[in-house]
């Protein structure tokens, strides 16, 4: 689908860089000639993780980071600057989120997932924004979700902070589009992660088999599509994208849009049975 050299040389920023979804888009970066850094705060984790992408013949740096401290980001940019030369990419993708009855959360739990999202995300922005400035050029890639929009129940603190990332992308896409800047999103349905699944869908609770439920092409997403559609919007490919959050999840928050959507629960019978009733108002 890809040219093998359109990412050639480009340095990207990973945050949570090492399992789940941001492995699999730093993956498909590096296949395609990008230079990583990849962040956490689990090194162990990062480190196994540089060591594994590194056979793909590219440079992978693991930098251990809390990006809910700004000195530490601001660190990780400076040690990325100083190995790679530049930053031209980053991913915000780090995250945290659980299912939780608002009125059980503790103020503790709202900030930690807060301080990750939307402090994490800007802390991030920030420090590589300086490079980018001076570069003259750049791309911020903000994973948000699709109840950014609409707020969502059990997931307060996520929907706020995803919210407020939303914001941020559409903000800067105008004010910094002047440093030749690119500030885009992608708002990710249903991705199944070893990490995100245990606390969104534990099993028992039949919340995987609900989630299905709602997604017209009755599947979730996988991988490689999310990485495929990453990968094309911080290319130059899509160099005149700024400001745009695409979504991608299978068409599940249009199916909860839609007025009646529900209707396709009522059986073939019942509907035989309203356009009879309909034909005979008709003649009559």
């Amino acid at each position: 689908m890809f040219d093998k050299k359109l990412l050639n040389k480009k340095n990207i920023i990973v945050t949570g860089g090492g399992t789940g979804l941001g492995k699999s888009m730093a993956s498909r970066f590096s296949d395609l000639g990008a230079n990583l850094v990849i962040t956490s705060r689990r090194k162990s984790v990062i480190d196994e993780t540089a060591k594994e992408l590194r056979k793909k013949g590219n440079k992978v740096i693991a930098i251990e980071c809390d990006i809910r401290e700004p000195d530490q980001v601001d660190e990780m940019v400076s040690q990325t600057v100083k190995e790679l030369g530049s930053v031209d990419i980053l991913l915000n993708n780090a995250a945290g989120n659980f299912i939780s009855p608002t009125e059980n959360l503790s103020p503790n739990a709202f900030k930690t997932v807060v301080d990750i999202v939307l402090n994490g995300t800007f802390h991030c922005t920030q420090a590589a924004g300086k490079v980018m400035r001076k570069n003259k050029s750049g791309v911020v890639l903000n994973i948000v979700t699709s109840y950014a929009w609409t707020g969502s129940g059990y997931v307060v603190p996520s929907a706020c902070a995803k919210a407020g990332v939303l914001a941020m992308t559409r903000s800067l896409a105008v004010e910094w589009a002047k440093y030749g800047i690119r500030t885009i999103a992608i708002a990710p349905g249903p991705f199944p992660t070893k990490g995100a699944w245990s606390r969104l869908a534990p099993p028992g609770m039949g919340i995987e088999k609900k989630m299905k439920a709602q997604i017209p092409l009755r599947r979730f997403g996988e991988h490689e599509e999310l990485a495929n559609l990453a990968t094309f919007l911080v290319s130059d490919q899509a160099s005149y994208i700024n400001g745009e959050v695409v979504t991608i999840d299978g068409g599940e928050w249009l199916q909860g849009a839609g007025e009646f959507n529900q209707l396709e629960k009522i059986p073939k019978a019942a509907w035989k049975l309203l356009e009879m009733k309909r034909k005979k108002k008709k003649k009559k």
